[in-house]
């Protein structure tokens, strides 16, 4: 079986994006992973360690198939004005934007079989009247009217070794994580992930735990009521369904090694309850998936970078293995659609 190649989105242009994807079409060049950078050729040009390789524009992904990997294929679509490394700019997010949305174009078409996205900045955006509070609802915008049989997410998950982790509420304050958590909620969340899970890695009959949201998973309501009024309910709903799942269950006793081998992702109910353990896993190497979207997508588990931009220190474990999974995802979906 042979996929189409992935296409990249740049990523905030003052970030470490250019950076971290000329390192990984070093690394991973003979591997046979082809990818198109969809981006900036001349941020491309600019980044540290890109002045030694061939950086070519082309027309679309049949083009950079044939180029890869004697040369890194960009679909140039140029910014107004120049770079500054490590200063986030409104300026920049007409562009930025534009690449999410002909990368998605390309994956939703076939076109390329699947999108990598680098980090993006929030605040430059918002200031440039984005309306999305991150990549992941962005995208699930942009694919809404795309045919997608099964549940329907956007649901974050993150990898790291042996860990996965999906998360119920992303980007939100830790005050309103109670108010957001619904039964409807999980469950559609529960659905998606176990669906994923199948699809897209390949385990037959997911097994998921759940974390609660309080300590010791409430004491019986002692500590919180989220457990007894909205989890647990949640959990039993998904029995209900057919899917395998425990809990809820204090989130301090799921992420050991003998805790993790009980289990094949964990739903967690806020964004640091899900990073931590995956950042204490795998600092470096961790992956973003978004499940539950007619199109492939991953990211790296880490942002702009603007603090090291332009110095050369970025380094691209976590773009690389983001790579790698996209590939994987898609030729496991490929084998389906092919096999169907």
């Amino acid at each position: 079986m042979k996929t189409r190649p992935l296409a990249l989105s740049l990523g905030d242009p003052a970030g470490v994006g250019a950076e971290i994807i000329v390192k990984a079409w070093s690394a991973l060049r003979e591997t046979g992973l082809a990818f198109m950078v969809v981006g900036d050729a001349a941020s491309l040009a600019a980044a540290p360690g890109a002045g030694g390789i061939s950086i070519r524009p082309v027309t679309g992904p049949d083009e950079a198939a044939r180029l890869f990997p004697d040369a890194l294929p960009v679909l140039d679509l140029p910014l107004r004005g120049p770079v500054v490394a490590g200063k986030p700019s409104p300026s920049y997010a007409e562009g930025v934007i534009r690449w999410i949305e002909t990368g998605v174009g390309l994956a939703l078409s076939g076109g390329v079989s699947g999108l990598v996205t680098a980090p993006i900045a929030k605040a430059p955006l918002y200031e440039a009247g984005f309306r999305f509070p991150g990549h992941t609802e962005f995208l699930a915008e942009l694919t809404a009217a795309a045919r997608f049989d099964g549940a329907r997410g956007p649901v974050m998950m993150l990898t790291a070794g042996d860990l996965r982790v999906a998360l119920i509420t992303i980007h939100e304050p830790i005050a309103r994580v109670p108010s957001l958590l619904t039964v409807e909620r999980i469950v559609n969340a529960g659905l998606v992930t176990a669906q994923a899970l199948r699809r897209d890695y390949g385990v037959a009959t997911p097994r998921l735990a759940v974390a609660a949201l309080n300590p010791h998973a409430g004491e019986g309501g002692a500590l919180g009521r989220e457990e007894i009024d909205i989890i647990g309910p949640a959990v039993r709903s998904l029995r209900d369904l057919g899917v395998f799942v425990s809990g809820p269950s204090p989130a301090d006793t799921l992420f050991h090694a003998e805790a993790r081998a009980g289990y094949d992702a964990v739903l967690c109910m806020y964004h640091d309850q899900a990073l931590i353990p995956v950042k204490m896993l795998d600092f470096w190497g961790g992956v973003n998936v978004t499940l539950g979207l007619p199109i492939v997508r991953t990211s790296p588990d880490h942002g702009t970078g603007f603090d090291i931009a332009g110095r050369g220190l970025a380094r691209p474990d976590s773009l690389i293995a983001a790579i790698r999974m996209a590939a994987e995802i898609a030729e496991r979906r490929h084998g389906a659609a092919v096999a169907a």
